[in-house]
């Protein structure tokens, strides 16, 4: 199986797109994410997928607790700019919206569909990327008239 041909196989594997913030040293960092999953009600847990070699990881070797905003079918404009490359890693949220989770005081992106204040319960290496697990301290819905943002075959579609 080659890298290229498992990607076009999993790509068919619509996953709801979500932002990931942490905030270490006052500097909040953030990834868009499409590999989330809930994992237990018993205790309330989530867990999401992230590039080993990405500043987000990083980020969670300092600090445990997290927020994942679950973003809207209006907001490709948010997923696209914290998932580009070159993105500053100092202030790439000013331009996005958002308030501080009450647990973790990680950005909770402004308008999302959900809310998750996370602390990380066990991070497990998965080939090139980390599976962290975390304990939902906090959650919230948003407006119950919103939409989904997903993944799918390498592009972001709005559902409702």
């Amino acid at each position: 199986m080659t890298p290229d041909a498992f990607r076009a196989v999993a790509s068919r594997l619509a996953g709801g797109v979500v932002v990931v913030t942490a905030v270490r040293r006052g500097v909040a960092h953030a990834a868009t994410v499409s590999s989330v999953v809930s994992v237990s009600l018993e205790p309330p847990l989530l867990l999401f997928c992230v590039h080993a070699d990405a500043r987000l990881r990083d980020v969670l070797d300092d600090v445990d607790a997290w927020a994942v905003s679950v973003l809207r079918d209006d907001q490709v404009d948010v997923a696209e700019w914290l998932a580009s490359p070159g993105r500053p890693a100092v202030g790439q949220l000013e331009r996005v919206p958002h308030r501080a989770a009450p647990v973790s005081g990680a950005p909770w992106v402004d308008g999302a569909a959900a809310w998750f204040d996370c602390r990380t319960e066990a991070v497990h290496a998965a080939g090139d990327h980390d599976v962290v697990v975390g304990r939902v301290l906090v959650a919230s819905e948003g407006a119950p008239d919103g939409g989904a943002l997903i993944h799918l075959r390498g592009r972001l579609r709005g559902v409702r």
